[in-house]
């Protein structure tokens, strides 16, 4: 049985950083792309950024891009997702996903699993 399970997040001032943690059970963690995804409160769920099995590429929202950093540590079957300058615009439920096969995009069409999420609000 796969389980994702996230953690590190929490309420932050604008401008502030959270680093949020995914770890994976139940699959081989490095035979599949990561993805993390939110979904703000009253909207529907939307791509954040990916990461490719070894590292070796990573794509993000433009709404992100320059300010959250997608990494992995496949040893430690996990993900993170290193988030600065944060925004108020930023707040949602952020989930990890894995990837259904050896390569993933933005879609969520792309992922077979998905963590329960966790809560990320931003004050200004």
């Amino acid at each position: 049985q796969v389980q994702l399970v996230e953690s590190g997040g929490g309420l932050v001032q604008a401008g502030g950083s959270l680093k949020l943690s995914c770890t994976a059970s139940g699959r081989t963690f490095s035979n599949f792309p990561m993805g993390w995804f939110r979904q703000p409160p009253g909207k529907e769920r939307e791509f954040v950024a990916v990461i490719s099995r070894f590292s070796s590429s990573t794509t993000y929202a433009d709404s992100v891009k320059g300010r959250f950093t997608i990494s992995r540590d496949n040893a430690k079957n996990t993900v993170y997702l290193q988030m600065n300058s944060l925004k108020p615009e930023d707040t949602a439920i952020y989930s990890c996903a894995m990837g259904l096969r050896s390569w993933a995009t933005s879609t969520d069409h792309d992922y077979a699993y998905w963590g329960q999420g966790t809560q990320v609000t931003v004050s200004s």
